[in-house]
């Protein structure tokens, strides 16, 4: 029994500094949260219903909007019945599970981004190629691996934090991260497998964004000597770049603070920078797609005039 946790539950107390205002935060959060339901819905069932939408492109963007509610969806409810509850607790499984969420929710993010900067490469790059190279079967194949992927890395990230023994229970944040839940082990306890998968994560990412980024070097060099690449990257290309512009700065932003920010920020920045990953993403990735990609702003625009008729 060394090996195992004693700890059953965790006290979430980064919530407590915005206890006196907690009726409005959950009013707001409640209507922040519906807009990025139905934003992200609507958008997968667009794409779902039209057949002209069955493509690489809008499928893989389908899966983008899956992913921003697989991770709010770990975060949001939770939060609201905190700020409902006089006491923020969270199981040791639901904390663990939480924390794999997370972790999960932003790097299958950037394996999406990764397989649509592929996708557009092999549209601009290698346009008579591209039906071949990109058949149903590779474009499943790439599916699952943007999200199998993070899933197995960061099963093993939980099953080695689990076997730890820990000596605490506070988690100064609004929900639970792999890294501070590791931080709670008891002095003595041997975190080294624990910091050698989170380095081997940190490698297998930091690939997958100097992929995207060779990627898109040759993209551009393409698309300077053709002024029809050049619509064509402006067209389907931008909206990705800000999407992943927008995905790297939030969190590298949140995990630099994490690893070396300091605790005199007032508590409500430091509630701010922990979840901007989960506020920024995934509400503004469907607006940008659904205004930028022509197809889904036609979609969308005929829907509203047949309505409004």
């Amino acid at each position: 029994m060394d090996n195992v946790s004693v700890v059953r539950i965790f006290t979430l107390s980064g919530i407590n500094e915005t206890m006196n205002y907690r009726l409005t935060i959950f009013s707001l959060t409640l209507l922040y949260y519906c807009v990025i339901l139905f934003v992200n819905i609507s958008l997968i069932i667009i794409i779902i219903l039209d057949e002209n939408l069955h493509e690489p492109m809008y499928i893989l963007l389908c899966s983008f909007c899956i992913n921003g509610l697989y991770g709010t969806t770990g975060f949001f409810p939770k939060f609201l019945l905190d700020l409902l509850s006089s006491s923020q607790e969270i199981s040791y499984g639901g904390c663990l599970f939480q924390a794999f969420n997370m972790y999960s929710f932003a790097c299958s993010d950037l394996s999406i981004l990764a397989v649509m900067a592929y996708d557009r490469y092999l549209a601009i790059c290698r346009p008579l190629h591209y039906h071949s190279l990109m058949t149903k079967r590779r474009l499943s194949q790439l599916v699952c691996f943007s999200w199998f992927t993070p899933f197995c890395i960061f099963s093993i990230n939980v099953l080695l934090t689990s076997r730890l023994r820990l000596c605490g229970t506070n988690i100064q944040r609004l929900f639970c991260v792999n890294w501070v839940i590791v931080k709670l082990a008891c002095p003595g306890t041997d975190t080294s497998p624990n910091s050698v998968i989170a380095y081997v994560t940190i490698f297998i990412y930091v690939s997958h964004g100097s992929f995207i980024i060779w990627t898109y070097m040759h993209l551009i060099k393409k698309c300077v000597r053709s002024k029809e690449d050049r619509v064509k990257f402006m067209q389907t290309c931008v909206p990705h770049i800000i999407s992943l512009i927008t995905f790297l700065v939030v969190i590298v932003f949140d995990l630099m603070y994490m690893r070396f920010g300091s605790r005199d920020l007032p508590q409500s920045l430091q509630n701010f920078i922990a979840i901007e990953f989960l506020l920024i993403p995934p509400i503004m990735n469907p607006l940008i797609y659904g205004f930028k990609l022509t197809k889904i702003r036609n979609r969308i625009l005929g829907l509203v005039y047949i309505k409004g008729k």
